[in-house]
């Protein structure tokens, strides 16, 4: 069992974190919401209504007081978010330091590139469903933004979204997909990537979901119908076989393999175990919803 010590008082009136909209009632909870929501944060986090707060409602009257001069003499967002951080020791420095990663990495972001970096960083946690709904959301403003860059460019030459930008966004929605399995959505994604951005990664990517969502007779008529992409095919070969070979030399691949040898010589014994391990990963998934 693990026990966490609170740190200062359960405040009566909760504070609400700017930009967020979130409302926090104790340093662990302003601890948690800062973490989850790292790459959203900005300089208008450091206020003194913030440092009131923690004074006032949760008792800290000494990380008040040193929180102060960062506010007030300009510190950076990641020092001041730190600090609170390790007073209040609600994370261990391994998360702490990946935390500080984060707000380095937003430093200067724009709101959307900040939307697009936390939508990622759902993908890199396999947290796939909830990914795509961001980029859908994401996309859905940037189509509205572009179509009002468009009016006004033609006023003042500002340049609309980049092309970059929105490839990006629709090669990581494929990455999405292809952690659901969903290969054939994966590489309509990764089309749409290509169309905006001629960027070899991209056609490598299109090409692989294409190879794991097609038969093989269907994937090798298909490539030859596309000699254009020829050399990305070779690349993709290469890139699957040294895969394959990494892939069998992992401890999940020769366990795989224990089992089929289990199944052929006792079926029974095959089932006992294979419920074992079911149950297993639906705890699993259940302590990390």
């Amino acid at each position: 069992m693990r026990v966490s010590v609170c740190v200062g008082n359960y405040a009566k009136m909760p504070y609400c974190i700017p930009g967020l909209g979130l409302n926090v009632f104790c340093m662990e909870e302003l601890c948690h919401c800062l973490k989850e929501n790292a790459f959203l944060l900005d300089l208008s986090l450091m206020n003194d209504g913030l440092l009131d707060w923690v004074e006032r409602e949760c008792g800290l009257r000494d990380l008040a007081k040193a929180l102060h001069p960062m506010v007030h003499r300009q510190g950076s967002l990641s020092a001041f978010v730190l600090a609170i951080q390790r007073y209040v020791g609600f994370f261990d420095e391994a998360v702490i330091l990946e935390m500080e990663q984060v707000l380095k990495q937003g430093a200067g972001l724009t709101g959307l590139e900040k939307r697009k970096s936390q939508i990622d960083y759902l993908v890199k946690k396999k947290r796939y469903r909830q990914a795509l709904r961001g980029y859908d959301e994401l996309l859905s403003t940037l189509e509205k933004e572009q179509g009002e860059e468009t009016q006004e460019s033609s006023k003042t030459k500002n340049p609309p979204v980049e092309k970059a930008f929105l490839a990006k966004i629709w090669h990581n929605k494929g990455v999405a997909y292809a952690g659901l399995m969903l290969y054939g959505k994966a590489a309509e994604c990764f089309g749409k990537a290509c169309e905006w951005d001629e960027n070899d990664d991209y056609t490598v990517d299109f090409m692989a979901a294409k190879r794991m969502e097609l038969s093989q007779e269907a994937y090798v008529a298909f490539a030859g119908e596309h000699g254009e992409w020829h050399f990305d095919a070779l690349e993709l070969e290469k890139k699957l076989e040294r895969f394959v070979g990494e892939w069998e030399q992992q401890p999940d691949y020769l366990r795989l393999c224990n089992r089929r040898e289990l199944r052929s010589r006792d079926r029974r014994k095959f089932c006992e175990d294979s419920q074992r391990l079911t149950q297993a990963l639906k705890d699993s998934y259940r302590a990390g919803m």
